[in-house]
């Protein structure tokens, strides 16, 4: 399956944090799962890491992402920006329109990683947590 991740979810997934769901943290871990890293997200991680608020610096996460063989980082282009749900903050349409893009544009079946209660309430996408 293919899994568009939310920023809490790396970071909590890299520092085997508690704070990631049991299901969260299989789904993540099963390595037939195709794990999609939005752009956005790198820009958040380095934004919390200068602001101290997570303790892995952006510079070591980035790496471990880039170099793990299930991993693809997705950039922000056109096809991301048609599908921006409105109903949502920007950076959750964002990592949301990445999902859909996979899900309508790519036909996968997809999932996205997150905790967040606005991306889930939209229904716009499966979510794990």
């Amino acid at each position: 399956m293919i899994l568009v991740l939310d920023t809490h979810p790396v970071v909590w997934f890299l520092e085997a944090s508690s704070r990631l769901s049991t299901k969260a943290q299989r789904a993540i871990s099963d390595p037939t799962s195709q794990l999609i890293i939005p752009s956005i997200v790198l820009a958040e991680i380095t934004y919390l890491y200068n602001r101290k608020r997570i303790a892995t610096p952006a510079s070591e996460i980035r790496a471990r992402l880039i170099a793990a063989d299930n991993v693809v980082v997705y950039p922000l282009d056109e096809q991301v920006v048609d599908k921006l749900p409105t109903a949502l903050d920007i950076h959750d349409a964002i990592i949301v329109a990445t999902a859909l893009v996979y899900r309508d544009v790519l036909r996968h079946e997809v999932a996205v990683v997150t905790k967040d209660e606005m991306i889930a309430v939209s229904g716009l996408i499966e979510i794990i947590w």
